[in-house]
């Protein structure tokens, strides 16, 4: 919730949110929840969230078959009373369901490429590959949720409050020093660098190690990769003494 201003502020219209984070505000049933977008609301800043059903998705990056996909949707969105929005999203990098390029054993020709020649010809169970654009000019979005911090790709746990990234203290202390150092390479008056091109260029160094080091891969497989985060940090931490202290002096 806590990007939902800045998301607005940026023109976003709508956000793909898992399943398992996303709580009613407004009363719904268990379909209307999953199956309609939604608005969440802080402050003054709104956006669309368009709700990902982790079970097909999860399914989906197994590898399912076309037949086996249309009776679940159908067993699924039995009782709306509306034309239900079905969302999938899945992990294309991990998995050999989407990687194997043999044909007839991967995402697009062992399951999309019948989904979709079976829409064509009438035969899908009423599922149309659709826009989620399009469907938010011609449906709508419809009350309320708020959404709890977590994650959807964290393999066999729940994902809630991001723990794959914050478990440990050495996770939870090189995610503060990244805010640390992040906040000290803002701070950096922009009229001081455009006088110094030297201070700026030194900045731009310690700007791109600070983002690097944030990457997710440092935190995501627990404490193994922590210390790439501090390395970068290091770096960073250097390049930004060395701004300063010409900034400063002038040498």
């Amino acid at each position: 919730m806590d990007l939902v201003p800045t998301l607005s502020a940026h023109l976003y219209e709508w956000v793909i949110v898992d399943s398992e984070h996303v709580r009613p505000l407004s009363p719904m049933r268990w379909e209307e929840l999953r199956y309609r977008p939604h608005r969440a609301r802080v402050g003054d800043a709104e956006i669309v969230v368009v709700v990902r059903d982790r079970d097909l998705s999860n399914a989906q990056e197994s590898g399912m078959d076309a037949g086996w996909f249309i009776e679940e949707v159908r067993a699924r969105t039995q009782h709306c009373n509306f034309p239900p929005l079905v969302t999938t999203a899945t992990d294309g990098d991990n998995g050999g369901w989407f990687r194997n390029t043999t044909r007839g054993s991967n995402f697009w020709s062992g399951f999309y490429t019948e989904l979709a020649e079976r829409a064509r010809v009438g035969q899908s169970g009423g599922i149309r590959p659709a826009f989620i654009s399009d469907y938010l000019r011609r449906h709508g979005a419809h009350g309320w949720v708020t959404v709890d911090p977590g994650a959807w790709n964290t393999g066999d746990h729940h994902g809630a409050g991001f723990v794959q990234w914050t478990g440990s203290q050495a996770q939870r202390d090189a995610l503060a020093r990244v805010a640390d150092f992040s906040n000290a390479v803002r701070a950096v008056p922009r009229e001081a660098l455009d006088r110094e091109p030297r201070a700026a260029e030194l900045i731009e160094q310690a700007r791109w190690r600070v983002l690097r080091a944030q990457t997710s891969c440092n935190f995501y497989w627990g404490e193994a990769w922590v210390q790439r985060c501090h390395d970068d940090l290091d770096a960073a931490a250097a390049h930004l003494d060395q701004a300063q202290n010409l900034l400063r002096t002038g040498k």
